[in-house]
């Protein structure tokens, strides 16, 4: 979880030389000539910062007690399916896959069993604790295989055991939390529709004596699942999906898992995701949790799942690799050439808004744009004259809004004069910076489930100003990775990747036309503040994503044209501002934000750990936020 906010922030150099060894050092050069000297130091940097919240400790206080436990234990389920966890073992350590089996032994949920696909035939060890295993206890079933098989075909014959409803993923030498079935079959009750159930994760040491890096993730969420596999571990599918997508596919070998999480998620009527670390990834040297780069073959197979997933879904996309391995790009080609109207407000600022035209004209490969400046109620001779000079562009239309001040309204008026299929709400205070950013919009906008498309904003002192928004974020929203120097990628490279959120800025965001009206536009009591993420939210509720494009990157001098909040008149408004977001959002303020992750701090805008009660003076902003949500 990083805490500074520049490329050049402190490292924790003890912990870091903690970390040194012959392989560590080995490794830390492949990384060099990977990324080279400049992204090789950021990358150091954000691994080595100080954590705000440490991760030890506070999983120390995270993680359930015995007594918790043991109400668990006593626990009484209306409906409490059979859960086989399968497992692919080939030449499993001896303490590893003792470990293993004992961490299903500890579940409190009880109505379970272990179905092990043993790999290594010719390990009498292995077949000496896989016998004792199953003679203590009935739910551990084992088969040897007459040969291994590979990690696809091993897990293939798992699966053939497996007679549980609900099939779920376990490597042989990774480790389940003791209420992690019992997680599971909760959500299970909780909803009778789901066929995938997934829940975070975090990483642990081979003598399992410190755990790091937790994967705090979203609920599902379909464009960084094209960018990434987050969903990993702990991954659970009701068994007729596995039937019906066949399971494991050899030829994915190195992303199987990938391949296989995309094949059920398209066939789930709902994937669930339940927001607690039970899935513990042991790392050792020959993990790919630990040195990703040693397995190219793998990110090239992830590649290759990515695009069989677009081909299934009859989805037009180009995948590409990025620089950090096992993460990945999909860009959506346009298609045809539609009309795209920038609607852009505007009260004097002359010089900013010829930048903003200026960037736009000479640095935009899409072409086909027309452009509306809504005048609001400018006062100076010079703007004027600018706008006489504007007229004579045939692809420039002028509009006069003459009532007071009312973003929102301003915005509806600009689009009902707008001719494009689809309305691309712009500052007058930003300047392009990626040539493509119209068309890679888009693209992304054109897909028939996508509302929205919002983009990376970003400081003229090269700082990030937006990658998305969080709502409940300081309150009611709030930008991500406000400050952190543009060229950090963030937790987990979530400000570089593409993603589905909650809400976007309306500083430079493109909607379908139809999705637009569908929504009702901006609600026009939302006259300065909060006005996006009310539509966004409209947007979802309406059934379509809305997506972060960090491919589209502009900069941005916010706020200029709309000044501080810094009279009676003004805070009334804002007070009035959040009244109505709390109350017409009250269930996701009270929830929490879908895209964003409970065990997440809401103060903090670097996916900062959430303080626990008790850690300290640090979790009183928390406590504030969450009860004036409340």
């Amino acid at each position: 979880m990083s805490k500074n906010n520049n490329p050049a922030g402190k490292i924790q150099w003890a912990r870091m030389f903690k970390k040194l060894s012959p392989y560590t050092v080995q490794k830390g050069f492949r990384y060099l000539k990977h990324y080279g000297p400049k992204e090789f130091w950021i990358r150091l940097h954000e691994r080595f910062e100080p954590e705000e919240v440490p991760y030890g400790p506070w999983y120390e206080a995270y993680k359930p007690d015995e007594e918790t436990l043991e109400k668990q234990r006593k626990g009484k389920f209306a409906y409490a399916p059979l859960i086989s966890v399968v497992v692919p073992a080939y030449k499993t350590p001896r303490l590893f896959l003792c470990q293993m089996i004992d961490s299903l032994l500890a579940q409190t949920y009880t109505n379970w069993e272990l179905c092990i696909a043993n790999g290594s035939p010719e390990d009498e060890d292995m077949r000496q604790v896989l016998s004792s295993y199953a003679k203590r206890d009935r739910r551990v079933r084992y088969r040897d295989l007459t040969e291994n098989l590979g990690i696809a075909e091993n897990t293939n014959a798992a699966f053939a055991m497996a007679e549980g409803e609900f099939t779920g993923l376990l490597d042989h030498d990774d480790l389940l939390a003791p209420n992690a079935l019992y997680e599971v079959a909760r959500a299970l009750e909780r909803e009778p529709a789901a066929d995938v159930v997934y829940t975070d994760e975090d990483k642990v040491t081979t003598s399992l004596d410190e755990h790091f890096q937790p994967h705090l993730k979203p609920d599902f969420n379909l464009d960084l699942l094209r960018s990434n596999n987050y969903i990993c571990h702990f991954f659970v599918v009701r068994r007729s999906i596995v039937e019906k997508t066949g399971g494991f596919r050899r030829e994915f070998d190195g992303a199987q898992d990938y391949d296989f999480i995309f094949r059920c998620v398209e066939q789930a009527e709902k994937v669930v995701h339940v927001p607690e670390i039970l899935y513990h990834w042991r790392t050792h040297k020959a993990s790919t949790a630990d040195n990703p780069a040693s397995k190219m073959y793998a990110f090239e197979a992830g590649k290759r799942a990515i695009a069989e997933h677009l081909k299934r879904t009859g989805t037009e996309g180009v995948v590409s690799h990025t620089s950090d391995l096992g993460f990945y790009r999909v860009s959506y080609p346009v298609q045809g050439e539609p009309l795209v109207s920038i609607i852009i407000p505007n009260k004097d600022e002359k010089e900013a808004l010829q930048a903003c035209l200026d960037s736009v004209r000479k640095n935009t490969t899409y072409k086909n744009y027309e452009i509306i400046i809504v005048e609001n109620n400018s006062t100076t001779d010079e703007i004027f004259h600018y706008y006489k000079e504007l007229s004579k562009d045939p692809g420039i239309h002028l509009l006069r809004w003459k009532k007071e001040f009312n973003y929102s309204a301003i915005n509806n008026f600009g689009a009902a004069h707008a001719k494009g299929e689809y309305l691309l709400f712009l500052n007058n205070d930003v300047t392009v910076i990626t040539p493509e950013w119209m068309s890679e919009m888009l693209g992304v906008c054109q897909r028939k489930e996508v509302g929205a498309v919002g983009v990376k904003l970003i400081y003229p002192d090269n700082t990030i100003q937006h990658a998305g928004c969080v709502v409940g974020m300081g309150g009611i929203a709030g930008h991500m990775f406000v400050d952190m120097h543009a060229n950090r990628t963030g937790y987990l490279h979530k400000a570089s990747l593409l993603q589905d959120m909650s809400a976007v800025t309306a500083a430079c965001m493109m909607m379908k036309r139809d999705v637009f009206e569908q929504a009702g536009g901006f609600t026009e009591e939302l006259s300065v503040a909060f006005n996006d993420v009310d539509l966004c939210l409209k947007v979802s509720k309406a059934g379509y994503l809305v997506v972060y494009d960090p491919y589209a990157q502009l900069f941005h001098m916010e706020s200029k044209s709309r000044g501080a909040e810094d009279n009676k008149e003004k805070v009334r408004r804002f007070q009035t501002e959040i009244e109505y977001m709390r109350c017409h959002w009250l269930d996701i303020l009270k929830n929490g934000d879908p895209y964003y992750n409970k065990n997440l701090s809401l103060t903090k805008w670097n996916y900062s750990l959430r303080p626990l009660p008790g850690m300290g003076k640090k979790d009183d902003k928390e406590k504030k936020c969450r009860k004036y949500q409340s």
